[in-house]
This record gives structure tokens, sequence and C-alpha cells, in this order.
């Protein structure tokens, strides 16, 4: 037990005093911040700069219907042949030119530009013109109030999702805000079981062609080594989850009050979506009680099981990094270059990917066959179960998708230490899979 501990402490130590795994744990935070926060901060600033765009209309029942914006500003033109308008020169961003009724020929219009003409730009010229364009049809079909008819048809609206409990409360809840929360619960676990199992098996095969697994294996017996070259590794990532879950705590914080989320609105924003929850009763009251969509998404995202996502988390992450890890360990005591690696690591990373697209076809439907029949799957239930956990899985299908995959990991335990204490003296020559089954029934 001490030479375990010896080993995994070693493990536990050399990686944490690397340079690398400094820089990385302290850079990450603020990269993940800055994925959510950069984007919402560049949305804010606003463009000076006004760029022109000149219309042409020779029917005179389009131009009055552009209107400048802080982007753009739309200035009529009656010369759309002019050369100087497509100079390098010109002040103009773009030149609409319309020829005809859009009515009678709807390919009478066209959008010259030197560059490629802006998404914003396209999509408000065309959205001007359809709504042109249809009303003008529906007045020529000689109903009065025909297009005041037909939009109070096309009413649309967004039903609001809520939770009712056993015990007859409701809290509101988001289907995209549960499945971006699983999603990030298992891109998490994916890239954690990949990253910390590769680091088992580079250290396994930096020793064994160094050649001092030889000297190490003469005062300690190999499953001693493989396990505390495993548990020292899973520390290491322990560690750093941690410190990143308290920076990115506190980064979240800090930038969440300078854009102006703070605790006591986050906590206001609860009661406001909890009452208009308890409104939906009163349909004269739910109309100044419903909270607004922004509010209730802040809600849903307060209301998620966070307990029971963390608690998951790390029950998953532990069983599905000792699965994947003792994969590792045995390829890395297996073969002596890296491109032999890679051939054996193949079928692991498929089966991974695999639990990726799993998970996302999963979010369609939870408890549907392949949701339910991968998340009880050993090799992918790290994966899939989270993406289900938001959406209140049975205590009994995550107790049993457990209980399957800790049962599967120590087997592969067990079978990766036997591999490991042949595999590590081996040189020189490629081992078969016939081999390496061979290698497990050593006494």
């Amino acid at each position: 037990m001490n030479k375990f501990i010896l080993v995994a402490s070693r493990e536990f130590s050399t990686r944490v005093k690397k340079k690398s795994f400094i820089i990385l744990t302290v850079l990450m935070p603020f990269i993940f911040a800055a994925l959510v926060f950069v984007p919402i901060w560049l949305s804010t600033i606003k463009d000076n700069d006004q760029k022109e765009v000149a219309v042409a209309d020779a029917t005179g029942k389009y131009v009055s219907l552009f209107k400048d914006d802080q982007t753009y500003r739309y200035i009529p033109i009656t010369d759309p042949d002019n050369k100087a308008y497509y100079s390098d020169t010109t002040q103009f961003e773009a030149v609409v030119d319309i020829r005809a009724d859009l009515v009678q020929n709807p390919k009478a219009v066209t959008i010259y530009s030197r560059n490629e003409v802006a998404a914003g730009l396209l999509s408000y010229v065309n959205n001007v013109l359809n709504e042109k364009i249809r009303h003008d049809k529906l007045e020529a079909t000689g109903i009065a109030g025909l297009d005041k008819i037909i939009k109070d048809v096309q009413t649309e609206i967004s039903v609001p999702t809520m939770k009712r409990t056993a015990d007859g409360s409701t809290t509101s809840s988001d289907t995209n805000i549960a499945i971006a929360a699983g999603f990030i619960f298992t891109f998490l676990i994916y890239m954690f079981v990949m990253s910390y199992g590769g680091m088992v098996m580079q250290s396994v095969m930096e020793e064994k062609t160094n050649r001092i697994v030889e000297l190490m294996v003469s005062s300690v017996k190999p499953f001693q080594l493989m396990m505390g070259k495993i548990v020292g590794i899973a520390l290491v990532g322990f560690v750093q989850l941690a410190i990143w879950g308290i920076m990115l705590a506190v980064i979240l914080t800090v930038a969440g009050t300078v854009f102006g989320i703070s605790g006591a609105d986050m906590a206001q924003t609860q009661q406001m979506g909890m009452a208009g929850m308890s409104a939906a009763a009163n349909p004269a009251a739910m109309q100044t009680a419903m909270p607004s969509e922004s509010q209730q998404l802040f809600a849903a995202l307060i209301n998620l099981p966070y307990a029971e996502l963390g608690t998951c988390f790390v029950l998953y992450f532990i069983g599905g990094y000792l699965l994947y890890a003792s994969f590792f360990a045995a390829i890395g005591a297996s073969v002596n270059e890296q491109e032999d690696s890679s051939q054996f690591m193949m079928p692991v990373i498929i089966i991974m990917i695999f639990g990726i697209y799993a998970a996302m076809g999963s979010a369609e439907n939870t408890n549907g066959p392949l949701a339910f029949w991968s998340s009880m799957f050993p090799l992918t239930s790290p994966i899939v179960m989270m993406v289900r956990i938001p959406f209140n899985v049975p205590m009994w299908q995550e107790l049993l998708s457990l209980a399957i995959l800790y049962a599967t990991a120590l087997f592969f335990v067990w079978c990766s230490a036997r591999i490991y204490r042949v595999g590590i003296l081996m040189y020189g020559k490629k081992p078969s899979i016939k081999e390496m089954i061979k290698w497990m029934r050593y006494k």
C-alpha cells in the first residue's frame, strides 16, 4: 500500500510542478470566460461608421420603404448606370437597383457591390421588398382588410414550460438550457477522459522506452505501479478541475457584475419567474405577472439540478476515467512506438465518438431506446447519461448505470493489470490481440 501511495504521489507531484500544467490551469478559466463574455461585449459595441447605400428605383414604389439606421443610410439616385457608383473611390457601400414592378417581375432587382454584400444588408433589403410585394398582392385581391386578417391569423406563440413536483409546486424550465447544460458536462467528461487517459499511456510508454520500468518493477508490483499512475494522474485532474471551478466562479461573478448581472438580480429573476408561474391559473393576472423571456431563461438556469449534475459528473468522471485509463495503460505497456499506439487507440476513439453522437441523438428523446441503452452501456454511459440528467432521469436508472460502469471498470482494470505486468517488459515485438489475451492467462 505504501508503494502504491509512493507511485501515485510521484505522478501527482511531477505533473503539477510542470510549467505546462501551471500555465494551462491559470489560463483556461480566462479562456472559458472569454468565450462567454467577449461575444456579449462585442455585441454591445456600436459601429459609428454609418455606411451609405444608393437606391435606384425606376418605379418610385420602393425607395421610400428603406429607412436609415445606425449602420446604413439609404440615398435615392436616378442614374444607376453611372460608373462612378462602382469605382474604388465611390462613397456608396452598395447600389440597390430596381428596374421594374417586382409584383410583375420579381427578378427586376439587383444589389451591386465591390465586395460581398453584407448579410445584414441583404437580409434587410429582402425583407423590405418581400413585405411590399406581399402587401401589393393582397391589395390586388380587392378584399378590404385582408392584410390585417392574415396578420391576425398568423399569430405565433411561444409556450412557456414548467416543471411540476410531487407536492404540486412548479419551477421555471427551459429545454434548450437543460440540453446545453447536459452537453457542457458531456464534453467535459469526454475531454478530460481522453486527456488524462492519454497522460497515463504516455507516461507508461516513456518509462518503458527509457527502461526505467525495469528498475521500478524490481521493488514495486506491476499492479501497484499501474494503479499508482492511474490514481496519481486522476488526482491531477481533480485538482485542476477544482481550481478551474473556483476561478471560473470568481471570474463569472466579476464579469456578471460588470455586465449588470448580480446575485440579487438573479434572485429577483427567480422570484419573478415563480410569480409568473403561479399566475398561470389566472389569465388576467398572468398578463402582468409573467416575466420576460430573458427573465424566464435566467430562472430556468437557476432551477437546474446543480447538485445532481455535480454529483453525477464526479461519479461518471471517476468511473469513465478508470475504464478508459486502464485501456490506455494496457496500450502503453503493449507497444514500443507512438505509431503503434495510434492503431490500438483507434477503436477506443471510435467508441467515444459514437458516445458523442448517441448523446446528440438522445437530446431529442431523453427517455427513448437510444438514450436508455447508451446510458447503460458502460463505454458510452459517462457521456450519454450527463445529457439525460437535467431531464429528471429515474433514480434506479442512474444507480443501475453507475453499477454497470464501475463493475466494468474494475473488470477491465484487472484485465489491463495482467496485460501490463507482461507488456512493460516486452521489447522489440509488436503484440497481437491474440498474444495480449494470452498475457491475461499467465499466472
